[in-house]
């Protein structure tokens, strides 16, 4: 089979490259990186000489009708173009792995899907830790009872200068992402959002950074009802992650916990006591590999081992015409759990997911 022909799309000083998205696909066998596009000009110089590639254009929508690539890759990690970029390579039938989050809002959302059931291209989202090799052996413990019943999710964003709305959406949709990959879909999101320890107001409302439109709040509190009876908590403080982040999601169940970081090969650990407290019970931490708990890990990880497990996965959808693991699908889903949260501190209360609003409720108040 001739290799597939893959093209980037990256934004100089507004969002550039993503992380590690453009190196990725020198990498993957039967790829042919064909042509890069880059609005800015001593950028796409410098994007076209490390690709290796000869053809460079100033303007994407030129680079997709003249190359007619099977594959794009949108890097940025600035959102505000986003829409724009996915609707145009899907309207030409092209099929697309994304730097994450997938957009600004759900009626942005609805127009990407929209566009991608048309001419069926398929849309990979780079949350890579839901391509770890590490999660199957988490599913199979879950699925085996070795946590017991699952009674809550805890995540938490890095809690750097970014934390509250800003490490929500920057960080937040990998965790998001994670607590519908284990606990699945949410029904309903209690929040709210503060600013110095207070309820966001108007006032407190600003351009977010990235092309994230309106932004607000240093502080995040949120749960979600999620199947089953279980409860999803989400949390974020402004600098408040010290030398030791809590960014990672804890599955806690009525025998043990389950707790897993984020990347290619995440810290996976296990705790076998009901109690949730081994300074009291004497458990002990046990670490769970891809083979498995308590085994070696065979694997090697490397800076592009989870976009490149992510890629797979887009290729062999393609070669099978089915979605892909994290799919736009699992990416709206995870733009609605945060905008959810800015939803119900708007509407001072529960709100229930789907959600109604679709546009930015923080542009609403």
């Amino acid at each position: 089979m001739a290799n597939v022909r893959v093209a980037v799309i990256g934004r100089t000083g507004r969002g550039d490259y993503g992380h590690g998205l453009d190196d990725v696909w020198g990498t993957v066998e039967g790829v042919e990186l064909v042509a890069v596009a880059d609005d800015n000009k001593t950028g796409l110089a410098a994007a076209a000489k490390k690709l290796k590639v000869d053809k460079a254009f100033a303007d994407y929508r030129q680079m997709l009708d003249e190359v007619k690539p099977e594959v794009v890759c949108i890097a940025p990690r600035w959102v505000d173009q986003h829409r724009e970029v996915v609707v145009e390579a899907a309207q030409r039938g092209i099929h697309m792995y994304l730097e994450k989050p997938l957009c600004r809002t759900l009626a942005e959302a609805d127009a990407m899907v929209a566009a991608c059931e048309a001419t069926h291209a398929k849309l990979a989202i780079a949350h890579t830790t839901r391509y770890s090799p590490r999660i199957a052996p988490m599913k199979e413990m879950l699925a085996s009872g070795k946590i017991g019943r699952i009674l809550e999710l805890r995540g938490r964003g890095k809690e750097d200068t970014r934390g509250g709305g800003e490490d929500l959406w920057v960080l937040g949709t990998h965790i998001m992402d994670l607590i519908r990959l284990f606990g699945g879909d949410p029904t309903w999101c209690f929040a709210q959002v503060t600013k110095d320890g207070q309820p966001i107001t108007k006032a407190d409302v600003a351009e977010g950074n990235e092309g994230y439109g309106p932004l607000a709040g240093d502080g995040i509190t949120a749960m979600y009802g999620m199947p089953k009876g279980a409860t999803a908590y989400f949390g974020s403080q402004r600098a408040t992650s010290g030398k030791r982040p809590r960014f990672a999601l804890q599955i806690l169940g009525s025998d043990g916990i389950l707790e897993i970081t984020t990347g290619y090969l995440p810290s996976v650990k296990y705790l076998a006591d009901p109690s949730w407290s081994p300074g009291q019970s004497g458990a002990k931490w046990e670490a769970v590999s891809s083979a498995g708990l308590g085994k070696k890990e065979p694997l090697v990880d490397d800076k592009n081992a989870g976009n490149r497990a992510a890629v797979l996965e887009l290729l062999k959808a393609i070669r099978e015409n089915r979605q892909p693991e994290g799919s736009i699908y699992d990416a709206r889903a995870a733009v609605e759990m945060v905008a959810a949260v800015f939803e119900s501190q708007r509407v001072g209360g529960p709100v229930a997911l789907p959600l109604k609003t679709r546009e930015n409720p923080l542009s609403l108040l």
